[in-house]
């Protein structure tokens, strides 16, 4: 399996903030080869568009048990896409919108008498699972096991060790595995509730003549699993972050909720939770007068490329008025993201009703942030809020 980069840049790893490390590439390196991890990264807002954008010359596909549509190049990529697409239409996404918000409000009622929570614990975490396993017409008591799938399939690493990666691949695999078993059986023993939920339309889906495969299916399903839940729950806890850091801004969402989708735009591109997404080389190309042969890895680094100096306007300022604001964070081109919509409603209404029931909340600065241990997803293990005035 090679689901993404798991092996930590050392630049990346002995600094506290990887935007220093970016900042300090964007100038020095901008195309730079690790010979430790066999991988270029590149750290320019062009040049990650460009890879990013141009599936000719920078592969997706990598080798692995579960193919999905992250690892796929245009045709296949296209006539898969155009199917599963069906399942999330602007009209499909904005159906969902009551039941986000009751998920919302449940999870709330029992904080609204504490005085210490950690939001991702707490709100951040469960909200995208719920939603997913509701998506995926799966029962409440799966949950758990959804998460710990999930937090398998992202994890990463800081050490290079042979025997430390075949581990974590090894645990990677059984869960993708896990995954797939657990949903063909499901779907084989009509244990799914096949109404209203992402599998039903998804079975249905047709273009052409052209339907879905189990294989397929199965596919999404882990697709979904992975890029619908951490990648949701490190957009809530960012972006409340940032804005408990900005005091003035947040007070200004409190005044006025029209303001939290600009807001969340804006964490998107300054602290957004996907930092970077891989390539593979095609043919042997020179960029920015560096010589990447074929076969090469290339590390996209969208976190660098959101900071970039040459295209944002003070990059290192939080700034919800921003405009144009063309983050890279959802990807660019025949890969963007078909879940970005959906991410950002949920993060949308969870802000927006964690401001109507929570007239005051802080960071707790007692405790130290701890930054979740995955190369390519960018957030934190937990998230301490004081709930109330002194």
């Amino acid at each position: 399996m090679n689901y993404g980069l798991l092996v930590r840049p050392r630049g990346l790893v002995e600094t506290n903030s990887p935007y220093d490390w970016f900042k300090k590439m964007r100038k020095n390196g901008p195309v730079s080869f690790d010979p430790e991890r066999n991988c270029w990264d590149v750290f320019c807002y062009e040049d990650v568009q460009m890879v990013l954008q141009n599936f000719r010359l920078f592969s997706s596909k990598r080798n692995g048990n579960v193919q999905t549509l992250l690892d796929m190049d245009p045709p296949t990529h296209r006539r898969y896409r155009n199917l599963v697409s069906q399942a999330f239409t602007p009209k499909t996404i904005q159906e969902l919108e009551p039941r986000i918000t009751a998920i919302t409000h449940e999870l709330l009622a029992p904080l609204l008498g504490k005085r210490k929570i950690d939001m991702v614990a707490e709100i951040a975490y469960p909200l995208p699972v719920i939603v997913i396993s509701d998506m995926l017409g799966v029962s409440s008591h799966d949950r758990k096991m959804f998460k710990e799938w999930s937090d398998i399939l992202v994890a990463g690493t800081q050490s290079a060790s042979p025997n430390v990666m075949y581990k974590l691949f090894a645990k990677q695999e059984k869960a993708m595995l896990d995954l797939q078993t657990y949903f063909k059986r499901k779907i084989s023993n009509r244990q799914i509730n096949l109404t209203n939920n992402i599998i039903s339309t998804l079975m249905t889906a047709e273009v052409g003549g052209d339907t879905l495969s189990m294989d397929e299916l199965l596919s999404f399903c882990f697709l979904l699993l992975v890029a619908g839940n951490e990648t949701t729950t490190n957009l809530i806890a960012n972006t409340m972050l940032t804005l408990f850091e900005q005091p003035d801004i947040l007070n200004q969402l409190y005044r006025d909720h029209s303001l939290i989708p600009a807001a969340i735009d804006e964490v998107l591109r300054y602290r957004s939770p996907f930092h970077g997404m891989n390539r593979f080389v095609t043919e042997d190309i020179q960029l920015k007068g560096m010589n990447l042969k074929k076969g090469q890895e290339v590390m996209a680094w969208i976190g660098s490329a959101n900071r970039d100096e040459r295209v944002f306007d003070k990059p290192d300022v939080f700034d919800i008025n921003r405009s144009p604001n063309n983050y890279l964070s959802f990807g660019a081109g025949v890969h963007y993201c078909l879940g970005s919509q959906l991410a950002k409603l949920e993060a949308k209404i969870c802000i927006t009703e964690m401001l109507k029931a929570i007239p005051t909340m802080k960071l707790d600065t007692s405790k130290q942030l701890r930054l979740i241990s995955s190369t390519f997803m960018y957030g934190y293990k937990e998230l301490p809020v004081i709930l109330g005035s002194e």
